[in-house]
């Protein structure tokens, strides 16, 4: 009986509080429980939501990648310098911010299984060389229409409506302008991680590495190829979030991606929790970072200060993780 219990809480466990929680912020804040409150938690998670989503597939093959809030300032202000600055169309500027999150990644990707630098060291070197790079251009200044240049003319360059539109558009369900674009590309990206790590040959092999790294390349898994490409589905998709924080501002704002990495980062690590998995999964990630938003949401609709939210983000990330880690030893060892 215990044994059954202890699964059950392993298993379900997560989703029980996740459902407490929504069902007590309901109760507890008027006017949280309602579409429109949801839409706005989902566009809240949204961009936190595809950055966790690349970290997950570098935790497959057991790595770690840092650098991916810095990816996505990088492709923030890399597209408001194409459009603002260069005037390139929107599809030049969508281009170059992918193209330099995959050269991040194959980057990081070569220096860890080629030049044998540790993932936490390679990915945080790149990532304080990112933040330096991202500055370099504009002399530390955020990227706007009119702004005077370092040589002294006027950039007059505009976002152009397409570009604005991935970030800023809403689709009618329901009511009216309810469900917003970065949700939509969210649950795509989401939906498509999660059918790549779990129901193909490519995603089998990659848990396959990360589980036993040796063995993997005893039976022939190019593994250094796979980690690569981990590292480089993570700087594509953390691209993909500074292009569409980009697209909502409407401006190269320099410090608006400062809490991407730990948000990002604690989505994909209470993932571990979700449905009793503790491993990396994208399911669970994509559930780690509803979870975070509804807990902020709730919280600023019942008038909590904004400086207790990352003490309340840390001790659910504590919880969740020692929820899954010792609850999960406890049943191996009742295993044996």
């Amino acid at each position: 009986m215990n044994d059954r219990l202890l699964d059950f809480a392993i298993r379900y466990g997560f989703l029980i509080l996740l459902f407490g929680l929504i069902v007590y912020f309901s109760l507890a804040a008027p006017g949280f429980f309602g579409p429109l409150s949801a839409a706005f938690v989902l566009q809240s998670v949204a961009i936190t939501g595809i950055l966790a989503l690349g970290v997950t597939c570098t935790l497959v093959v057991g790595g770690f990648d840092l650098s991916i809030g810095a990816v996505a300032t990088s492709a923030l202000m890399l597209s408001a310098y194409s459009m603002v600055i260069l005037e390139h169309p929107t599809i030049v500027a969508v281009f170059l911010c992918l193209a330099m999150g995959a050269l991040v990644g194959l980057i990081n990707g070569l220096l860890i299984v080629k030049f044998r630098v540790p993932d936490l060291l390679a990915t945080l070197g790149m990532m304080f060389l990112l933040i330096g790079l991202q500055r370099i251009p504009t002399q530390g200044n955020s990227i706007a229409t009119g702004m005077t240049l370092t040589d002294g003319t006027v950039a007059e360059g505009t976002f152009s409506a397409a570009f604005l539109w991935l970030g800023r558009h809403r689709f009618d369900v329901v009511i009216e302008r309810l469900l917003p674009m970065p949700v939509v590309i969210f649950i795509g990206i989401a939906v498509l991680i999660w059918l790549f790590l779990g129901f193909t040959r490519h995603g089998r092999l990659m848990y396959a590495i990360g589980s036993n790294e040796r063995a993997a390349a005893l039976v022939g898994t190019p593994v250094n190829r796979y980690k690569i490409a981990a590292y480089m589905i993570s700087g594509v998709t953390a691209s993909i979030g500074g292009i569409l924080l980009a697209a909502r501002l409407g401006r190269g704002d320099i410090a608006s991606g400062n809490n991407l990495l730990l948000d990002s980062v604690a989505a994909a690590l209470i993932g571990f929790a979700v449905l009793g998995a503790a491993r990396p999964n994208a399911f669970g990630t994509a559930i780690g970072a509803l979870f975070v938003g509804i807990l902020l949401q709730g919280m600023t609709m019942m008038n909590a200060p904004y400086y207790t939210q990352d003490f309340v983000k840390g001790a659910v990330l504590v919880a969740a993780l020692v929820f899954t880690f010792y609850l999960s030893s406890r049943r191996s060892g009742a295993g044996h």
